[in-house]
């Protein structure tokens, strides 16, 4: 089958769908930043095709028809706009190393904050939305430029190190996961978990965190039963419709 007719088969049309939803929910929440940044989905029963947001639109206007097909190597295969270089080296050494299906790329607000502190990341034991991501982060520690080759992608995506989030030193966030209502429902809930340590950091009192092995427990209960992960998104779908045209 042919790039075009994959991109339009009712599969691809509802990833389509799913990853301008999740753009225009980041908008909506806060998350995006101008129009930098990036979201991703690999092609099922493949390893080197993948959907991206294109370059130059704004998340709260992007709708199924402007998300762009590309493969690993950044050669747009179908859609309508081009692709800007920073995604195509990060996002595609991030799908083609670590293997995730979902790779969420932004610099949210107070996740962003803690990568320029010298814990360089969330702590996982301080409040009951930052346990979800106990054994799950990752943090690249030393920050080394612009991706603009693909060395520096390859170098973010290893230091993931079979984590699904990482915290970027002076940079930012990824977030991974095995579809894009779960990983989007992840990166909502890291950023709310990252907004709370901060303000509790600002009063100036120290944290009280729980213990290490009662924060594993409680992300296993979260990661057991993702129902709530759907309902989130499906919410989503109705309060925040894809534009015309």
């Amino acid at each position: 089958m042919s790039a075009d007719a994959d991109y339009a088969s009712p599969a691809v049309r509802k990833l389509r769908e799913d990853l301008a939803l999740a753009l225009r929910a980041a908008a909506h929440h806060g998350l995006s930043e101008g129009v930098c940044n990036h979201f991703s989905v690999m092609l099922p029963g493949t390893q080197d095709r993948y959907l991206i947001n294109p370059r130059g639109l704004h998340w709260s206007e992007i709708g199924p028809d402007d998300i762009v097909l590309i493969d690993v190597h950044g050669e747009v295969l179908a859609g309508r706009h081009r692709v800007e270089p920073t995604a195509l080296f990060i996002h595609g050494a991030v799908h083609r190393i670590t293997g995730h299906a979902v790779v969420l790329h932004c610099h949210m607000p107070y996740a962003t904050a803690l990568t320029i502190t010298v814990d360089r990341a969330l702590d996982p034991t301080a409040s009951q939305n930052a346990m979800r991501y106990m054994n799950r982060i990752a943090v690249d520690a030393e920050y080394n430029g612009l991706a603009l080759d693909d060395a520096e992608g390859e170098r973010i995506a290893r230091a993931m190190a079979g984590k699904d989030v990482a915290f970027l030193a002076n940079h930012g966030v990824i977030v991974a996961g095995g579809n894009i209502a779960h990983a989007y429902d992840d990166l909502y809930y890291l950023e709310r978990a990252c907004l709370h340590q901060v303000i509790a950091q600002s009063t100036g009192r120290p944290l009280a965190p729980v213990n290490p092995k009662l924060a594993a427990h409680v992300a296993a209960q979260i990661q057991g039963e993702r129902e709530q992960s759907d309902l989130f998104f499906e919410a989503l779908r109705r309060l925040l419709p894809a534009p015309r045209g």
